[in-house]
């Protein structure tokens, strides 16, 4: 963006009161850069480099790689700061900052101190989804909580401060967000009891400056009962409370480990809500709110403009801690801010972002039968929830039971692996997975750092369709509408990146990173890197050449089983049967691959 064009958008905006992070929102408008995971605030995964596109992309050759010297789950990206690489690992969340101007040499390496007793707090694996950039300073958040400010030049630590306590559960597997002159981090630990919240922290200093829980009081959740809205409506006075037995919302769950968005000209921060502790809904009568929701907020204040809850009183964990992708688009005629998601639960989203109305609801992927639709009719008594089927209500078929045959599987139709928009198409290209579950759940007592689950669960290919484990599709948003699906042999447990070369860039838990072209799905190339990749592809320009990176390292709750040596089946909350096959195509890894253009 050029200075003249930039400036412009920012009287647009108004004062710098109203504004986004100047540095932040001038660096994501530069393709050449990336310094958010989410590629900009609007979490597209859109970049506008086009110097490998739909013709030359198969003739993409391995650049240069670098091992990261950790095993297990690599999710995120890294980033690129001017001629800076930034690259993060899974526990014990090193940092190493790269010379791409001198062979990728280090240039300081931060390793933090942990106290290795928090792996086995972690639920799913190690991970870690990256680091973010503002003002000269990258930001981590540390498995053990610990949230950390380091120098961009030096990796000298300007700050660090402790956002939760892993004693009772409390961990972190998330990104954060930088925002004008906060920092947006969440919270993991729903499978352990917790008690979710998002807080902001000062960029400066790292002094907390608000924090919104996700159930309890409205105080405590920074909500208005008369201002902040469900489906157009009031929330009205202790709209979470009165839908928790007793005090049970202190062990509520609604964990925040998933992405955050932004809307400048709003003023709003978009972030979605995990499952109600425990996994038992016998346990939790009600519905549970505001656990399974999407929330919008203020980011000065913390405070909620509106909510939306998609699954009440989940029975499945189908938490909604997936991306918001903001888009501007025509409905019916006219411009409306939309916010897309693509929640566990298997439905698609799109929503008016500005005031939370659900425009669509349609499910992305065929075999999901645990509800039949999303009443979409605004004069029913159950406008806006799904209508549940019997046969595959957990609580209904009762503790100790085994109800079989649910799609998807508790991990969903799509994980926190993050889709991409592209507005050269006006689709969406969303990583999915294709599984189905048997969940029977069971009496469990809350004990304070300890898992808090209460239900058993095996995992399995969704039967009756192409034997896999994923797809790979393009979703309309509009119309609520598959526009084509490539099917997997696992599920796509990587974020996916649009381009405007018209080629969509994906990876496989076998290894495989995938050029697509945007249009057809048309595969152009394939390249199996050292590792399963549940990492974000991500893109950048260093001397002129756009490259094209990814982390490998197989891991992840579809991949617990060989990132942490587990054999029982029923382990990993179900993943480690359902994935049984992998460990025949990959093994454990920690490498970034850079790929380019021949010269």
């Amino acid at each position: 963006m050029r200075q003249a064009h930039f400036l412009g958008l920012m009287l647009a905006l108004g004062t710098t009161g109203a504004l986004a992070n100047e540095d932040v929102l001038k660096r994501t408008q530069d393709p050449n850069q990336q310094v958010l995971q989410t590629v900009d605030y609007a979490n597209t995964r859109y970049s506008k480099l086009d110097q490998i596109n739909a013709s030359n992309v198969k003739n993409l050759q391995v650049a240069w790689t670098f091992s990261t010297g950790v095993l297990r789950g690599h999710e995120g990206s890294p980033l690129v700061v001017g001629d800076i690489m930034y690259v993060h690992t899974p526990f014990p969340n090193i940092v190493y900052a790269l010379d791409l101007n001198n062979e990728a040499k280090i240039l300081w390496k931060y390793e933090p101190k942990q106290d290795p007793s928090v792996i086995p707090v972690m639920c799913c694996d190690t991970v870690n989804r990256g680091l973010a950039y503002a003002d000269g300073a990258i930001f981590l958040h540390q498995a053990d909580t610990t949230l950390v400010s380091l120098d961009a030049k030096s990796g000298k630590v300007n700050w660090s401060v402790k956002n939760g306590d892993p004693a009772v559960g409390e961990t972190n597997t998330a990104t954060v967000m930088p925002v004008k002159d906060k920092l947006i981090v969440g919270i993991s630990g729903a499978e352990f009891g917790i008690r979710g919240h998002i807080t902001a922290y000062n960029l400066k200093d790292g002094k907390r400056a608000w924090r919104a829980y996700t159930v309890g009081p409205d105080n405590e959740m920074l909500v208005d009962p008369e201002k902040t809205t469900h489906l157009g409506k009031p929330i009205g006075k202790d709209s979470s409370l009165k839908t928790w037995d007793g005090d049970q919302w202190k062990t509520g769950g609604g964990a925040t480990w998933g992405w955050y968005s932004y809307d400048p000209k709003l003023n709003l921060v978009y972030y979605g809500t995990a499952n109600p502790s425990t996994w038992n809904p016998k346990q939790r009568p009600g519905d549970n709110k505001w656990t399974m929701s999407i929330f919008a907020r203020d980011p000065d204040t913390g405070m909620a403009k509106w909510v939306y809850q998609m699954t009440p009183h989940d029975e499945w964990d189908y938490d909604g801690i997936n991306e918001m992708i903001l888009t501007d688009q025509k409905v019916d005629g006219k411009d409306r801010p939309l916010l897309t998601h693509f929640d566990r639960n298997g439905f698609g989203y799109t929503l008016d972002r500005a005031t939370g109305e659900v425009l669509v609801a349609e499910k992305f992927d065929p075999v999901v039968n645990w509800a039949t639709k999303v009443d979409m009719d605004k004069g029913s008594k159950t406008y806006g929830r799904p209508l549940v089927v019997s046969k595959y209500s957990t609580e209904q078929n009762g503790e100790d039971v085994n109800s079989k045959g649910i799609c998807p599987a508790a991990l969903g139709s799509k994980d926190q692996q993050p889709a991409a928009y592209s507005p050269k198409t006006g689709l969406f290209y969303v990583p999915t997975n294709h599984v189905c579950m048997d969940y029977e759940p069971f009496r469990v007592t809350y004990t304070p750092g300890q898992p808090y689950v209460g239900a058993t669960l095996s995992m399995y290919p969704a039967p009756g369709s192409h034997g896999g484990m994923g797809n790979f599709i393009a979703w309309d948003n509009l119309q609520g509408k598959i526009k084509w699906s490539n099917p997997e042999q696992f599920s796509v447990w990587s974020g996916a990146l649009a381009t405007a070369g018209d080629v969509v860039f994906y990876g496989t838990l076998e290894g495989y990173l995938k050029a697509v072209d945007s249009k057809t799905g048309k595969e152009l190339y394939r390249f199996k890197t050292a590792s399963g990749v549940i990492g974000n592809v991500m893109t950048y320009t260093h001397k002129g050449k756009q490259h094209i990176a990814v982390l490998s390292g197989v891991g992840g709750w579809a991949g617990i089983g060989l990132a942490a040596g587990l054999t029982d089946p029923n382990a990993g909350l179900g993943a480690v049967g359902g994935y049984a096959a992998l460990s025949s195509y990959t093994n454990l890894g920690g490498q970034l691959t850079v790929f380019a253009l021949p010269n």
